[in-house]
């Protein structure tokens, strides 16, 4: 297996493992976060804003950022963001412990860590193409998504007993802490320090990138089906904490012990795609298929334990999709524009967000946690039925265009 291979080099080891730790300290935030927002509000409306603030900067920065990822040594970018991540962590962990935090904080937090994040993401999957080597990134997609959900299903369970021992300062104090080994490591790295093509106009060079995704059919239409999915299909960070509060009516531990759940299926997902190895786009048209499926599930009068299993299911086919779609469009792009086209594929994934998350808070306040799951349901499986008429390749060779 190729990401049992890639544990066997020290650096990319090094790197993984350090890169676990952050992740784990960031998915204690954001449960966090979430359950902040609803105890100062009791709101998941104004949940969804907190989420749509967040990810907002996806749709004003994306390009700018894959632009950016093209032209700047990766390592030293990577720093920067790491290191601003860290500071928004630490910030925000002293306005909780002097009992001095408001709403009106946590939108500018969420809104400047979306910032970082948006120039954080593509620059991190161009690096990790320079680290794994092109031959070894699928490996690299696996191992690295199995990190990412182990800590999924690790964090907001650790979150929910930190939370209610301790208080909600320590967990983004944990995160800010999280964020060292890998600031670390990276200054460590001699990868990722050579800089791009400079010269050129960037506006000429991002509208390159989106040439490029229009024309290439089958990243074309895995960014489409990944725009309808963001939008219907996988809002968990809102849904799921006002579902777990408001509808439920559970504590801090309960509502880790659901994420956590989201978090155990995710992992399985990412441990069959790593098994697997090989790349196959039909796996994309089946997550997004069960997304849908399991968000009707949840319109039945499930207890708290019905609706862990059913956010197993979702998980699962969440990360199915999400490992499917990015090993899709990185197997088939070229070098010289990966970050251009990955800031493309962020765009729509997390630009998707906003919509997406306001517009789950809306339906929550509208109708009801059960009825919006279910329309949210019917939505994606509408977009999964249409999908499914495209022609999908066997192989990806096939697909990649021999010049754009």
């Amino acid at each position: 297996m190729l990401a049992l291979e890639l544990l066997r080099d020290p650096l990319y080891r090094r790197y993984w493992i350090s890169l676990f730790i952050s992740q784990l300290g960031t998915w204690m935030q954001a449960a966090t976060q979430a359950w902040l927002v609803l105890v100062l509000t009791g709101s998941a409306e104004r949940l969804g804003l907190v989420v749509a603030l967040q990810f907002a900067p996806s749709l004003f920065f994306s390009l700018l950022a894959g632009v950016v990822a093209d032209r700047t040594p990766k390592r030293r970018l990577l720093l920067l963001t790491q290191t601003s991540l860290m500071l928004l962590a630490l910030g925000m962990s002293l306005l909780i412990f002097a009992g001095a935090v408001q709403y009106w904080h946590v939108l500018i937090f969420a809104a400047l860590y979306g910032t970082a994040n948006v120039f954080d993401l593509p620059t991190r999957q161009a690096f990790t193409v320079e680290l794994a080597g092109r031959a070894r990134y699928p490996g690299a997609i696996s191992l690295n998504s199995f990190g990412f959900n182990l800590s999924r299903l690790v964090g907001p369970a650790v979150a929910g007993l930190v939370i209610a021992r301790y208080g909600m300062g320590w967990t983004f104090l944990l995160n800010a802490l999280s964020f060292i080994p890998l600031i670390l490591v990276l200054r460590g790295l001699s990868v990722g320090n050579a800089a791009g093509e400079r010269r050129g106009n960037p506006i000429a060079q991002a509208l390159e990138g989106l040439r490029y995704v229009w024309a290439t059919p089958l990243v074309r239409t895995v960014v489409l089906l990944m725009l309808w999915v963001g939008i219907f299909g996988i809002n968990f960070q809102t849904l799921i904490p006002a579902y777990a509060r408001l509808e439920l009516g559970l504590e801090a531990g309960g509502y880790g012990f659901l994420l956590s759940a989201l978090g155990l299926g995710a992992l399985g997902g990412a441990l069959w795609q790593a098994w697997a190895s090989s790349v196959r786009p039909a796996r994309l048209l089946l997550g997004a298929g069960l997304l849908g499926g399991v968000h009707l599930l949840l319109l039945a009068r499930l207890p708290a334990w019905g609706v862990a299993i059913v956010l197993i299911a979702a998980g699962f086919a969440m990360v199915t999709t999400l490992i499917s779609a990015n090993t899709t469009v990185q197997t088939i792009v070229p070098d010289r524009l990966r970050g251009r086209v990955m800031s493309i594929y962020s765009l729509v994934l997390l630009g998707t967000g906003p919509l997406g998350a306001y517009l789950t808070g809306l339906l929550f306040e509208a109708l009801g946690g059960r009825m919006a799951a279910g329309v949210l349901g019917a939505c994606t499986l509408a977009g999964w039925v249409f999908f499914l008429r495209r022609p999908w390749p066997r192989r990806l060779d096939a697909a990649r265009p021999e010049a754009v």
